[in-house]
């Protein structure tokens, strides 16, 4: 599985985002999606994720409320709608794929995108 993710951007503090994350293959729905951030002074951080059928969400206490992953299997695409943007959001957003069911660690996912730039300025 390939994945590329885009919609970073430079935005004001309050505002909002919708990142994409489009998959190659056919069997994008056999997997769980997560989205992921990092900043160069933190490891990689969870942020949500997602099961095969999109039924199941989960999220980081950090962004719960604020941020709503979804996901269109027809598409080959998941996405992160992310509201109320605060500057310390900003970071490296990475969408991931794995083959179990539910994940919130990193260990838990296989196939990583390049990861697309979110800035908040305050």
């Amino acid at each position: 599985v390939q994945l590329q993710a885009s919609g970073g951007g430079l935005v004001q503090a309050g505002g909002s985002l919708r990142l994409s994350c489009a998959a190659s293959g056919r069997t994008f729905s056999s997997y769980g999606m997560g989205w992921f951030r990092q900043t160069p002074a933190q490891e990689r951080e969870f942020v949500a994720a997602i099961s095969r059928s999109g039924s199941t969400t989960y999220y980081s206490e950090s962004v719960k409320g604020r941020f709503t992953i979804s996901r269109d299997n027809a598409k080959n695409t998941v996405y992160l709608q992310i509201n109320s943007l605060k500057p310390e959001d900003t970071a490296v957003y990475y969408c991931a794929a794995g083959k179990v069911h539910l994940s919130s660690t990193a260990d838990g996912f296989d196939y990583w995108g390049q990861g697309t730039l979110v800035t908040v300025s305050s």
